[in-house]
């Protein structure tokens, strides 16, 4: 009782400090949920119709999209520029498929496994006939070759060929994920293509203001005649024309304009001469060695020496200019290509007449030691020579199938290296004649190997070949970052005016770059700016950016923002506002003025003598823009004007068009000669004119969508 009394008199006290407690327990908590929620939003690529997407769950698709595009072109690496057109093409397929899944649910539009086994079954799709599914005989996708494959992924236990059969599983899935979302796809805009109708009236219509033809004479007001000095543009006049044109204006994502200096290192005269001296040096080594490998790999060429016969496509063109000018045993001179900024040196080792295609048979011969290996061979060899219908037989015998096989040139030219065995093996093959049966050792075993056919004989070529970029060297690059570096920070904490008149000093070039947006990859054209990016899209009006490293390591960059524009209507305070804006009130006062000029013409000759161009304009439509030759523009508003003037009538009021004011006298009037009139097809060609018209509905939903894409914060 007595600690229960204690405890009593203290109880606003321990109310206080209980209450404390619980605040800083619910504030922590607060805090914790706060930070995960932040966490969360910096992991947020972009969101589509309110659902977000992470970087992790883009990237995975990324991944999967990329793995598709190695193997179907056999490739183990993409370059900067491919990957970001994947991520474009990934973030696209995403968006379009959330934007066509989310009306077709609505529509109650679905794909059904039976609708996909259909399309299996018939085997035409575009996207089959790309998976390793083909029947080769019939070019149609082979359903049963993807059951039996898939039969064979379940039950493979073989270490050597798992990763090999996972690659093919995985693009098959890509390939029917894909085949669903392009399957709904078509039936929405089937459905959507199916509410544009046409009617035997609409199609009579349409078919005469195609067909039904006049001549004119015709008498135009340029308004170049005008002079712009000649014209009074107020506020006012801008005012009123911009609320007219303000639809015109709206854009759907921020952009920002942005001047910018890049300055590109390059080599120093020094630079030149001392990699100059160093390729002379391989150069004459280059032509005495005996195997060019090793001279070619010191020299850090960009192109590899394989030692095997390759076509002209294995080298870039400017080598392959040489290579018949050049004869075989000798080495050229060290050549400077400046489109490529390197040096190069040719040593053509040989050139022939070889096949482009080899179809040959292999058997690889193994054994306990590579002695052995060799003495098998020669066993097997002794015996195929003396008859060679045991080749099958043989083969069945050390568990290989001996079936005839393809290798085309293209297969191993371009390979970054090969070994000896490789290369012995290659030369074989190329060198062979039909029915030759060689041994080739290796330093496993040997393969015993025999040409069946040779296809598309071609001049080949064994070439060693020093490319070398022209760089800059340290110093050089130091010199140009210190004195690049040295103009941002005079001018860090300055306005963009001294900028640009510093950069006046230290003669940098700065340009403009309006619209930036933050789709774009590069900013000034350069590599590898997604920081730069990244500033001017957190960056305030009127600041510069820090020094960024860029392009190939060989670049220096500096960013200043200009103008800020917001999602919404442009301002007419924007300059290209304001010129597109003022340009067409030009174009109404100058309207105002020769259409006043021409008033009381009661003809062409009146028109020609108030100073109109008169010329004939044949076979004007209601339905296609006369285009006029003496003011070089397309005039709609002339073809309607024409349409309602009847034969022998001069026009009752001046047309005004895009480049000028015009006055007409209609001389002719009639059907196009050889068209007859067919109601069903007019009414397929305007319905399919309808479904161009309506081609703009992704981009529609893409407005409705709100569709957010922060993927330049991550990439």
């Amino acid at each position: 009782m007595a600690v229960l009394g204690k405890i009593r008199s203290k109880g606003i006290f321990l109310v206080s400090i209980i209450g404390l407690g619980l605040f800083a327990f619910i504030a922590e908590e607060g805090f914790r949920s706060c930070e995960a929620s932040k966490n969360s939003s910096r992991q947020q690529i972009g969101s589509v119709l309110g659902e977000t997407v992470t970087y992790e769950e883009f990237q995975k698709m990324v991944d999967e999209y990329t793995d598709v595009i190695k193997l179907m072109q056999g490739k183990e690496n993409l370059s900067e520029d491919e990957l970001n057109s994947v991520r474009d093409q990934v973030w696209n397929s995403y968006v379009q498929t959330k934007l066509i899944e989310n009306d077709a649910k609505e529509l109650g539009l679905t794909v059904t496994d039976d609708e996909v086994r259909d399309i299996l079954n018939q085997g035409t799709n575009q996207l089959l006939l790309q998976s390793p599914f083909v029947n080769q005989q019939t070019g149609r996708f082979d359903a049963n070759a993807l059951k039996q494959f898939m039969n064979e992924y379940k039950k493979n236990t073989n270490p050597q060929l798992k990763e090999q059969y996972q690659k093919i599983y995985n693009y098959w899935q890509f390939i029917e994920k894909t085949l669903r979302q392009q399957t709904l796809s078509q039936k929405y805009q089937v459905l959507l293509a199916h509410t544009f109708f046409s009617n035997p009236v609409e199609a009579k219509q349409s078919f005469d203001e195609e067909t039904k033809e006049a001549d004119i004479q015709l008498a135009a007001f340029p308004y170049s005649s005008v002079e712009d000095k000649d014209v009074q543009v107020t506020d006012a006049d801008l005012k009123a024309k911009y609320n007219e044109l303000k639809p015109r204006f709206k854009q759907y994502e921020e952009t920002r304009d942005i001047k910018y200096v890049a300055f590109r290192v390059v080599a120093s005269a020094g630079d030149k001469a001392a990699l100059l001296k160093q390729t002379n040096d391989f150069a004459a080594q280059l032509a005495a060695a005996e195997d060019p490998t090793e001279v070619v790999r010191k020299s850090g060429s960009d192109i590899p020496y394989l030692g095997v016969p390759v076509t002209k496509n294995a080298f870039p063109n400017d080598i392959q200019a040489l290579l018949d000018s050049t004869s075989v045993g000798s080495t050229t001179a060290v050549k400077e290509n400046a489109q490529d900024n390197t040096l190069n040196v040719l040593r053509l080792v040989s050139k022939a007449e070889l096949p482009d295609s080899i179809e040959f048979q292999a058997i690889q011969v193994g054994g306990e030691t590579p002695e052995d290996a060799h003495k098998r061979a020669d066993s097997i060899y002794n015996a195929l020579a003396a008859d060679a219908s045991q080749w099958e037989t043989i083969a069945k015998k050390y568990g290989q199938t001996g079936e005839k096989s393809w290798l085309t040139t293209q297969q191993y030219q371009l390979a970054p290296s090969l070994d000896a065995d490789t290369k012995s093996y290659l030369n074989t093959l190329n060198y062979a004649g039909v029915g030759e049966l060689k041994n080739v050792k290796t330093t496993a075993g040997n393969i015993i190997l025999k040409v069946t056919s040779r296809k598309a004989m071609t001049t080949k070529y064994v070439a060693a070949v020093i490319k070398t970029n022209i760089e800059f060297s340290k110093d050089t690059y130091s010199q140009a970052y210190n004195k690049f570096s040295q103009f941002v920070s005079e001018n860090q904490d300055k306005s963009i005016e001294d900028l640009e008149k510093s950069a006046k000093k230290y003669n940098y070039v700065v340009e403009a770059a309006p619209d930036t947006r933050t789709t774009q990859h590069y900013v000034g054209g350069l590599r590898s700016t997604r920081d730069a990016l990244k500033w001017i899209f957190d960056a305030k009006e009127g600041h510069i950016s820090p020094l960024y490293e860029c392009g190939n390591n060989d670049a220096l960059l500096v960013v200043a923002l200009t103008k800020i524009h917001e999602k919404g209507y442009r301002s007419i305070d924007d300059e290209q506002i304001k010129e597109i804006v003022k340009a067409e009130v030009i174009k109404d006062k100058k309207a105002e003025k020769l259409i006043a000029k021409a008033a009381g013409a009661k003809s062409v000759k009146d028109a020609q003598a108030k100073g109109a161009q008169v010329a004939a304009v044949n076979q004007v439509t209601f339905a296609a823009p006369v285009f006029v030759q003496v003011t070089g523009s397309s005039e709609p508003a002339l073809c309607g004007a024409v349409a309602a003037t009847k034969v022998g009538q001069f026009s009752s009021k001046a047309v005004k068009g895009n480049a000028g004011v015009y006055l007409f006298q209609v001389t002719r009037t009639g059907a196009r000669a050889g068209v007859k009139f067919d109601a069903k097809s007019q009414e397929m060609k305007l319905a399919q004119r309808n479904m161009q018209m309506a081609g703009n509905f992704m981009q529609e939903l893409y407005v409705k969508a709100n569709v957010v894409d922060k993927r330049y914060l991550f990439y």
